[in-house]
């Protein structure tokens, strides 16, 4: 894929979860940046969003993201939310 490909990709997908976006300045939805995007959709999004995230990164960069997100201390995922992708990854991340 190439990076104009991408970019035209990321942006209608943030333009589809707008709506996930609430707090962030209209203007500077499509400037979000990898990690927020894979917080926003695994935390918030559909499975479609889901898929259309991994197509986008690919699943090994969208789990390492997800990752580094739920290793801390701090980790904005739900108990659940967690342990799905979790056992996902697990699954289909070689």
């Amino acid at each position: 894929m190439t990076k104009h490909v991408f970019e035209i990709e990321k942006k209608k997908l943030v333009q589809d979860y707008a709506y996930l976006l609430w707090w962030v300045k209209e203007n500077d939805k499509e400037n979000i940046n990898e990690k927020s995007l894979v917080e926003m959709i695994l935390t918030n999004g559909d499975w479609n969003g889901v898929q259309r995230l991994i197509a986008l990164l690919g699943i090994k960069k969208v789990h390492k993201i997800f990752l580094e997100q739920t290793s801390g201390v701090r980790c904005n995922y739900r108990k659940q939310t967690k342990h799905f992708f979790t056992l996902y990854f697990e699954k289909h991340v070689s």
